[in-house]
């Protein structure tokens, strides 16, 4: 189960898995092609889709991953410490600064910047964050001269930015300019058929974590879980499961606030197709590598014992003409 799943890692390091889906291959494509031109991105999504989680695996994937990652939370910062905390400040700026201060773009040099919720930048601070990505400059607090930076800006929201402009809240010209690729993290109800990818990756983490059994649902408890809306999407199943862990229970999925997908109410289960979904993006990869092995495996992010073993569940052992090639 999950046999082409990607993976990111945490601040703290460890893994969370992303998914298999085509619309998480398409992202992870996405991701590789922003590495490469080092252009801001905007990550949209809904809260619990792991926008961070992309935005590391963005810098690990570019020249810059030996450089800093910092991540700023937007809906934190207040306009009073916000332009100090941003863009540093020199000494005696300002009552209480006794230093210098070098700021968040100048402390990441050379590295990235993660904007998290940009919807929520106080709007005083908006039109100094557009000279920093129209001039890639800072003017520090107290400061005459502005000072040049050397960072990639990935910025993240769980907001319609394009509605908000609309409604006067954000500045156009700053959405236009974060925007230069737009990578949407679809809900969790769009996409189960990573359900059972993320149910396997998590119970195989808390299982280690708690020093327990690993966790393998029933065809029927598989089936609520992958029906179930998830409206607060992995970061729910994830928090679902580890309680189930730390009470030595069998997962649930929740009761109050049920929320259903519309595949649940139509009486299709999605997630239950995994294995042909698995099978098609296989053979889709050998396609493209023409049956080369070993470069079909890296092409969806698994070992090549592991590409082995799959071409076995799918074909008994014999692959398809020119799948030998490694």
């Amino acid at each position: 189960m999950g046999g082409n799943a990607r993976f990111a890692s945490h601040a703290g390091g460890s893994n969370w898995v992303l998914g298999s889906s085509v619309a998480m291959r398409r992202i992870a494509k996405s991701i590789e092609r922003a590495a490469e031109v080092e252009c801001t991105v905007l990550v949209s999504g809904e809260t619990g889709t792991g926008k961070e989680l992309w935005a590391r695996l963005l810098h690990r994937s570019g020249p810059r991953k030996s450089k800093a990652f910092i991540p700023v939370n937007c809906a934190a910062l207040t306009p009073s410490l916000a332009e100090s905390q941003l863009f540093g400040h020199e000494k005696g700026a300002f009552t209480g600064a006794n230093g210098r201060s070098l700021g968040i773009f100048r402390a990441a040099a050379g590295g990235m910047v993660f904007l998290d919720e940009i919807g929520e930048m106080p709007p005083e601070l908006q039109p100094k964050l557009l000279r920093v990505l129209q001039q890639r400059e800072v003017l520090p607090v107290g400061a005459t001269e502005p000072v040049p930076i050397d960072v990639q800006i990935v910025a993240a929201t769980n907001r319609d930015l394009e509605m908000e402009v609309a409604k006067g809240n954000f500045r156009e010209d700053l959405y236009y300019r974060l925007n230069m690729i737009e990578l949407r993290v679809p809900p969790l109800r769009e996409r189960s058929e990573d359900i059972p990818t993320y149910i396997e990756f998590f119970s195989n983490r808390f299982a280690e974590r708690y020093r327990l059994p690993v966790w393998t649902p029933s065809p029927e408890a598989l089936a609520e879980f992958c029906m179930f809306g998830w409206p607060g999407n992995v970061r729910q199943l994830e928090h679902v499961i580890e309680q189930a862990y730390v009470l030595q229970m069998e997962p649930k999925v929740p009761v109050k606030g049920s929320n259903r997908s519309a595949d649940a109410a139509s009486g299709r289960l999605p997630c239950l197709d995994l294995v042909k979904l698995r099978e098609q993006a296989i053979r889709e990869a050998l396609q493209m590598t023409r049956g080369h092995k070993a470069q079909a495996a890296k092409l969806l992010g698994v070992h090549a014992n592991t590409m082995t073993r799959l071409l076995k569940e799918i074909d008994g052992g014999a692959v398809a003409e020119g799948d030998a090639a490694v």
